[in-house]
């Protein structure tokens, strides 16, 4: 094990690229973030309706030099002034992936530095820290393009359940495309429910078995993608309006969800703080829902700001500091794991 001498200001370089985003972020101490550079690949993948793997691995090619070399400039730190680089290894696009993990290597080697590899499902829940006094033990709730899970954070740590099949975040987006909506499709439901009238159509809630804290969304995205098939094949394409009050209905049906479990567990497991991290977490009809239906319970529910809530580095950066406390350091052998799962 390669053990480390603590210094009072431990600066990370953290790298993030598992989707269509590069970031590069330098994080003092876990929490403080001298810098947090995204270079956002949503203007060419919404030509194509969504994202394409092999166009953003290109993309992250050209991007990760100048984002790093943005990060450093940003926080006005040299690069042997850095204590560690850390990077996400998974889960996300393997090609994505390994330019992230590659340059991360190549970096520490070329600067001795130790490497941090992050789940990126870690850095997600750790983005809660960034703005957050947590109590010893809280829930996580923790939604994106591509899972949707609980668990039991802070002083231990409790899986409670995932996605069987569609993510919330999943669902929203090939919805929307069904919709006619723009990428990313989480947003554009959002916008076009605030329109819409959410009880105006009725989609189905997938429960599953009792006290399972488990979801899935497959069936309601079916739902949805059948009707409008059926309503096409007649030649009744839905007006405008109607498309509004099929995306209110749709992510009430997602949102319900996600808050009844959310809360079922706190209540369970006496938490008095539920955190909602992700991409779809910045959905503010689930805090709005999940908030009003905790404070019934006297439960906190709290959420990073938006900035946060999405893939960046400074969630990495704040993730990989726990394993720096702890000596956990990857070794030149890491590799891109495209389904790391949440708990390893």
């Amino acid at each position: 094990m390669r053990v480390i001498k603590m210094s009072n200001k431990v600066k990370i370089l953290a790298i993030e690229s598992s989707c269509d985003e590069t970031a590069a972020a330098v994080i003092e101490n876990g929490r403080k973030v001298l810098s947090n550079i995204i270079a956002s690949q949503i203007p060419v993948h919404r030509e194509y309706g969504g994202v394409v793997p092999e166009i953003a691995s290109r993309r992250h090619l050209e991007a990760i030099y100048p984002v790093v070399e943005q990060a450093l400039e940003d926080a006005d730190v040299g690069f042997a002034e850095l204590d560690a680089i850390a990077v996400t290894h998974g889960p996300g696009l393997v090609g994505a992936l390994l330019v992230g993990v590659s340059y991360a290597k190549a970096l520490a080697f070329a600067l001795n530095k130790p490497l941090i590899a992050v789940n990126h499902w870690h850095g997600h829940i750790a983005a809660i820290r960034l703005e957050h006094q947590l109590p010893s033990r809280y829930l996580a709730l923790v939604v994106s393009g591509s899972h949707s899970g609980l668990m039991i954070d802070g002083a231990s740590q409790q899986f409670l359940g995932a996605s069987r099949d569609d993510a919330a975040g999943e669902a929203f987006d090939k919805i929307a495309r069904a919709l006619g909506l723009p990428y990313p499709g989480g947003p554009e439901i959002e916008k076009a429910a605030a329109r819409g009238n959410r009880d105006y159509y009725h989609f189905p809630r997938a429960f599953l078995e009792e006290n399972s804290y488990d979801f899935s969304f497959s069936g309601l995205k079916s739902a949805v993608l059948n009707y409008l098939n059926r309503r096409r094949m007649q030649g009744d394409d839905p007006c405008t309006d109607e498309i509004d009050h099929i995306a209110a209905a749709a992510q009430e049906a997602i949102i319900d969800v996600l808050a009844a479990k959310a809360l079922a567990a706190a209540q369970q497991y006496q938490l008095d703080t539920i955190a909602i991290v992700g991409g779809v977490a910045a959905n503010n009809r689930l805090f709005q829902l999940l908030s009003e239906r905790a404070s019934v319970h006297n439960i906190n529910v709290i959420r990073p700001s938006l900035i946060y809530c999405t893939d960046n580095a400074a969630m990495i950066g704040t993730a990989a500091y726990d394993k720096w406390l702890n000596n956990d350091f990857a070794d030149f052998s890491l590799n891109a794991t495209p389904r790391l799962p949440l708990v390893y």
